[in-house]
């Protein structure tokens, strides 16, 4: 005799991930705004601080939406209302499965690779977003092979110039002091380490913010600061264990550096990667970091979402899926409406937290019966990050996306100070890069939205010695 079903509990919300978008979802929901300030927290702390919120760690099996009901790993039903899936995204491993190949994505992945690179001498990093930009500046004290697929470095956010800028930053010695951060993250604690290490390797916690290596040790086992080779506009063709290596009779390189002829390397490694462009180099361990793909596995059996290009699920502009009741929020959507002409989706962290709080009043205002505008952070695309320790802020069309041959540029660059660019169009300003402390980002900011024809102004908009800010109060 089968077992008896446990009656389903019911919510009026229920939000699904336990990210940035989910969090704050689940916060917005609760009507309570406060301050966004925060450090890692216990999930018993959103239960404590909203009354109205119950936690569940177990992870979803199954949706069923025509019955409006959420399966949990844990056997359990969950009816909703409305629904919000703020599952995130997955990293895209270069290799699955192999136990020299390390993705960075959540807290636990973090900490495994502090822990791999202590004993490391060199590594390699596979990858040119956010997270690479990151580790090949902190990691200190071991070898760093560097490979990417474009031209320059940090190619989702830079162009050419700026990643000139930041390449003579990044191979300089490193000795000034950090920038100091404060922003929340809430963990769940229930979970045993050593349940969470024997984990699937699918069991994804929630993406990393902008800080993530604070707090982290990121030193190798040699005495120098940093030492990085960059190979570019490549990509890995074969990752070889060290005895098919051997057994392959194939040379690996030593690392390229100080200007010394690159050799045959005598030393012996765990493992060797080749590149398509034919260099191959022996290292302790591989870092993954190529991106990511939306994490929409768990909710597609049974249900016909509308998916995007990117394997997102489609939302419109109040954030509903193609669902009835159904919204998702950050990295798992794919912001399908008619996107403002300096706004576009980059699965980035700030993105997420503006989604999910987004969704958050669009399920409460349609449960309501209420109509709600497009929220304003939809308007103009706005990232603020620190790469190599330099403020970067990232404005409208900043690396002039969709704008075709028909715009024109302006820059201007202090060398290891900062680096400013401003994509115009139609003497409007489209875009701008902000590296370092410029004190520019609200001027700009309003400049893009407000789109006055700026073109009288000339060179003059980037004169250090004329205030621009003054121009336009």
């Amino acid at each position: 005799m089968e077992a008896a079903c446990p009656a389903p509990t019911a919510g009026k919300f229920v939000v699904v991930g336990g990210g940035i978008a989910g969090v704050t979802c689940a916060e917005q929901i609760s009507k309570i705004l406060e301050e966004f300030d925060v450090e890692e927290q216990p999930s018993t702390m959103l239960e404590h601080r909203f009354p109205n919120i119950k936690v569940i760690e177990s992870g979803v099996k199954q949706l069923k939406s025509e019955d409006h009901c959420i399966i949990t790993e844990d056997g359990n039903q969950h009816i909703y209302k409305k629904l919000c899936l703020c599952t995130g995204a997955k990293p895209k491993l270069i290799c699955e499965g192999n136990p020299y190949v390390l993705g960075i994505r959540d807290t636990d992945s973090a900490q495994e690779f502090q822990k791999q690179l202590t004993k490391a001498k060199r590594i390699m990093i596979i990858g040119n977003g956010g997270i690479a930009l990151e580790l090949a500046y902190e990691i200190e004290g071991c070898e760093v092979i560097w490979a990417i697929k474009d031209k320059a470095i940090g190619n989702t956010f830079f162009d050419a110039g700026a990643a000139e800028f930041l390449t003579a930053k990044l191979i300089s010695e490193k000795s000034e002091a950090k920038i100091a951060h404060k922003r929340t993250r809430y963990t769940t604690e229930g979970r045993k380490k050593e349940a969470r290490s024997k984990s699937k390797a699918d069991n994804v916690g929630s993406a990393l913010g902008p800080d993530w290596h604070e707090g982290l040790n990121l030193k190798g086992t040699k005495q120098f600061s940093r030492k990085i080779h960059i190979e570019t506009m490549c990509e890995v063709k074969k990752i070889y264990p060290q005895d098919e290596f051997r057994i392959l009779k194939k040379k690996s390189f030593t690392f390229p550096g100080d200007h010394k002829s690159v050799t045959t390397d005598t030393e012996i490694w765990p493992v060797y990667v080749e590149l398509t462009n034919e260099n191959i180099y022996g290292c302790d361990f591989i870092v993954s970091a190529t991106g990511v793909t939306p994490n929409v596995e768990p909710f597609l059996h049974g249900n016909s979402f509308d998916l995007g290009e990117d394997g997102g699920l489609k939302v419109d502009d109040h954030m509903h899926t193609s669902l009835p009741d159904v919204y998702a929020a950050g990295d798992i959507c794919t912001a399908s409406w008619q996107l403002s002409p300096v706004w576009q989706q980059m699965r980035l962290w700030t993105q997420a937290r503006q989604m999910g709080w987004y969704a958050a009043k669009c399920m409460a205002a349609a449960s309501s019966g209420d109509s709600i505008d497009m929220d304003f952070s939809f308007e103009l695309f706005a990232h603020v990050t620190k790469f190599f320790n330099y403020k970067v802020v990232l404005l409208g069309k900043y690396n002039a996306q969709g704008l075709g041959s028909d715009h024109e540029l302006m820059l201007r660059c202090t060398k290891g100070q900062e680096y400013i660019k401003v994509v115009m169009q139609n003497g409007r300003m489209m875009g701008a890069v902000l590296i370092g402390e410029t004190d520019l980002e609200e001027t700009f900011e309003n400049l893009i939205l407000n789109q006055m024809n700026l073109s009288s102004y000339g060179e003059d908009l980037l004169d250090p010695n004329i205030d621009i800010e003054d121009y336009f109060d």
